[in-house]
């Protein structure tokens, strides 16, 4: 749309160009029909400023805007994009067995005793085993025997060393002899 500005008149000087081009005439009398003038003029400018904005708008975005006015053609046009985020799959429960088997505690054999009765004899490493014993002496009898032996045979000859008790005593027996002890106390092991 195009305005035009009617020529001032030869009689009213202008002050300078007002709003859309129009002059502002300066003198008496004519204020009311610059008013008017401006009225008239202004309000059509203003309704055609809003249609232009108003049809710029509903024409597609500002660039498309921008675009066509640069001269351009923009085929493109807004597209929409969905992205769909798909559910993971639960990850496998796997479950692991070890079977584990129980050692047997170790028990102590049942081998050579490291305390033993004051009347028999006894093999030293098979029956007891070897060290220091003492007695706390004799069972209230006569007096506490105890003899060590190279074999059972009984002979002289195969005596190592003997004694007989009144109190307490001790006696270091090696293995491979033979023990032989009668009416003592409990022999215990002391080392």
């Amino acid at each position: 749309m195009t305005f035009h500005q009617p020529p001032p008149r030869p009689d009213q000087p202008s002050q300078g160009a007002g709003p859309f081009g129009l002059g502002t005439p300066v003198g008496p009398g004519r204020p009311a029909a610059n008013r008017r003038r401006w009225l008239k003029y202004g309000s059509v400018a203003l309704v055609s400023l809003l249609m232009g904005v108003g049809i710029g708008t509903s024409s597609g975005s500002a660039e498309t805007g921008k675009a066509t006015a640069a001269g351009t053609k923009d085929a493109s046009r807004p597209t929409a994009t969905v992205t769909e985020t798909a559910e993971a799959e639960p990850a496998p429960t796997v479950t692991e067995t070890e079977t584990v088997t129980a050692k047997p505690k170790k028990t102590e054999e049942p081998g050579p005793a490291t305390t033993f009765s004051g009347e028999g004899e006894y093999l030293v490493g098979g029956d007891i085993k070897p060290g220091t014993y003492k007695s706390a002496g004799s069972d209230g009898s006569f007096g506490c025997y105890w003899e060590r032996a190279k074999d059972a045979s009984g002979e002289v000859g195969s005596n190592i060393a003997n004694n007989i008790l009144d109190g307490p005593g001790r006696v270091t027996l090696n293995k491979g002899e033979y023990f032989k002890t009668n009416r003592c106390q409990e022999w215990k092991r002391v080392d």
